[in-house]
């Protein structure tokens, strides 16, 4: 079935990210009435929102607070309909640096949200997972029964954030899913991402600067992902569950960046830098998404092929060729 959006009440957290600015941008055109909730900041900048067609921009209410405030956080709360929790912080070497900082935002974050919703009629409250917890793959394709690995402060903070929700549809019966994406990429991704620091490096230089190019990454387009956070809301059955959202194929981050130049139509060469290595025991080598789940209870799977999506992410990039910061290693 498909929810008759118009005049819904949503709030969506992180809405001035990536991912959460495509999917506020086709909640507002499907005609829901969108809170989006965003970290306050001194310049009153919305993030990727402030990239959306101006006459979008005006149906979007915004709400600045922070997650670690559960007082901004009911506020944010009250009314609302249905909640997309994409909200967090996320650059996984950033956790390296700051691990209590994830745990704040992440973990009691997602918590303070969760409770406020006790005190509203939810309708369904979708929170935001990662691939990341997974870590390594143990098998493949990986599916919901997966072991989940904390190989990094974030994923560790992700896995806790996730079992918070599920508590709260345990405990609570509050309507909860979990949707998990595996990496999206798309128009408006930052620099800290792999797809992005390839195509605008390569765009500018004849040496492009990476990590490690073995590991391999189930990468889906951010146009697919969107909907299938729209489908997890939209489904009375995805309720108490956690739900894949991938392309179910593989690529390593070197074959992808040959992939990349031969659309380009270019060749530079590609210097490993040490800084961007992560931890040995750290790093995810193999990730790639068992989908089944969402096949048989969203009726989603992606439409989008990655060379398809490659070439709209460079098309937008060279449309933006000063959205990356081309000389800048960003955690």
């Amino acid at each position: 079935m498909k929810m008759n959006w118009q005049g819904k009440k949503v709030l969506v957290t992180g809405a001035a990210g990536f991912i959460g600015s495509h999917l506020t941008e086709r909640l507002v055109q499907f005609g829901a009435n969108v809170t989006a909730f965003i970290r306050y900041n001194s310049r009153g900048s919305r993030g990727s929102l402030e990239m959306l067609p101006k006459e979008l921009q005006s149906e979007i209410k915004i709400v600045m607070g922070d997650l670690k405030d559960p007082y901004a956080v009911k506020n944010a709360v009250k009314g609302q309909e249905i909640i997309f929790h994409l909200a967090a912080l996320i650059g996984i070497p950033y956790s390296y640096v700051h691990p209590i900082n994830y745990v704040q935002t992440n973990v009691l974050g997602t918590s303070y949200l969760l409770s406020a919703c006790l005190d509203e009629n939810i309708e369904k409250f979708i929170n935001t997972s990662t691939s990341e917890v997974y870590g390594t793959a143990k098998y493949v394709p990986i599916d919901e029964g997966h072991p989940l690995q904390g190989q990094s402060p974030y994923s560790a903070s992700k896995i806790a954030a996730d079992k918070m929700a599920e508590s709260f549809f345990c405990a609570f019966k509050l309507p909860v899913a979990i949707i998990r994406p595996f990496n999206t990429y798309g128009p408006r991704q930052p620099s800290r991402a792999v797809i992005p620091t390839i195509i605008s490096q390569a765009m500018k230089n004849n040496k492009i600067k990476l990590g490690s190019l073995t590991p391999t990454r189930d990468l889906n387009y951010v146009g697919d992902t969107v909907s299938g956070f729209i489908r997890v809301a939209e489904v009375p059955e995805s309720a108490g569950e956690v739900i894949n959202i991938g392309s179910s194929k593989e690529i390593s981050v070197g074959d992808l960046a040959k992939k990349i130049f031969m659309l380009l139509g270019k060749s530079p060469e590609i210097i490993t830098e040490e800084r961007r290595l992560r931890p040995e025991k750290s790093e995810v080598e193999r990730l790639l998404a068992n989908t089944d789940k969402a096949k048989k209870i969203l009726n989603w799977s992606p439409e989008i092929t990655l060379d398809e999506g490659l070439k709209r992410t460079i098309a937008w990039t060279v449309q933006n060729p000063d959205f990356h910061k081309v000389d800048a290693y960003h955690i």
